[in-house]
């Protein structure tokens, strides 16, 4: 189908504030050149990028949600693995609760990286906690931060095969993370006046006979408003059955590429691996009632 026409969007983007390799202006900056028509920088567990954004200036014809992507543990019924994280927009960015919440997931994951690192020293690897702070600089450190360092030390081939062989869920090196129940991450988002949404659910595996269907139900009654619904690792077949799901619970439809710069390379904003295209509307509807 032809885009070329139409304005897209792009509500899932981070930047050097967590593990994107684009700093908030920079972002602000391509979003531009892409001729983008509103973006969020959703950025792991801060809203750091958020608030840099805001400070190095919005162009006037370019929106900008203030968002977040926080890691959450799935509702008690149900046995989820994969990626398990609720996006949150258009909050207010000094909510207190919310800044509280933000600054303990990043001290828990401060704690877990030097734990990451001793278990990469243990396999043979000459890794230290500060080559990895340096590597990641201002930002937010974690797991993509130690990857990027075990490919430049030449320990792995690729950011794919660090996360395939040590780094991934598990996998020798791997270490699980503190996370919120989604309910109340969704309590929290609700509360700074924002928009709390299921993030990629085609990441979540169900491993108890649960239905995806139960599950967004069940999110729904704790006071999830949408569901990403297009997203680059999304099939056709998958999209179809989001907006499906999100038409039937009368939830909100989002979508973005998950645009990480250099560490997801082939993965572009706005246009994800070039046949990708979130429609502006789904904008305007995601902030008429907020």
């Amino acid at each position: 189908m032809d885009y070329s026409n139409k304005r897209a969007i792009d509500l899932h983007i981070h930047s050097t504030a967590s593990d994107g390799t684009y700093s908030p202006k920079e972002i602000l900056a391509l979003a531009k050149r892409l001729n983008l028509a509103a973006i969020a920088i959703t950025d792991h567990d801060t809203i750091n990028g958020s608030k840099e954004a805001i400070v190095a200036g919005i162009p006037p014809d370019l929106r900008l949600l203030t968002g977040v992507e926080i890691s959450a543990a799935p509702p008690s019924s149900f046995f989820c693995s994969g990626s398990f994280h609720i996006l949150g927009y258009s909050f207010r960015l000094d909510d207190p609760l919310l800044n509280q919440t933000l600054s303990k997931l990043q001290l828990a994951r401060e704690n877990r990286n030097p734990k990451i690192v001793r278990l990469l020293n243990n396999l043979g690897m000459n890794i230290s906690i500060q080559e990895v702070l340096e590597l990641a600089g201002d930002g937010q450190t974690g797991r993509p931060h130690i990857a990027r360092l075990m490919l430049e030390k030449g320990f792995v081939e690729s950011i794919d095969e660090a996360f395939d062989k040590y780094l991934g869920k598990g996998k020798p090196a791997y270490v699980d993370k503190y996370r919120i129940e989604s309910g109340k991450v969704i309590e929290i988002i609700i509360g700074a006046g924002g928009i709390p949404v299921l993030a990629h659910p085609a990441l979540i595996e169900i491993s108890n006979g649960g239905k995806f269907e139960e599950l967004i139900v069940k999110l729904k009654e704790m006071g999830l408003k949408g569901i990403e619904a297009y997203y680059p690792e999304h099939s056709k077949e998958q999209v179809s059955y989001y907006l499906r799901l999100a038409k039937k619970h009368k939830l909100l439809i989002t979508g973005g590429t998950d645009f990480h710069g250099s560490l997801k390379p082939d993965v572009n904003m706005g246009s994800g691996r070039g046949d990708f295209h979130v429609p502006y509307y789904l904008y305007e509807d995601l902030i008429k009632d907020f």
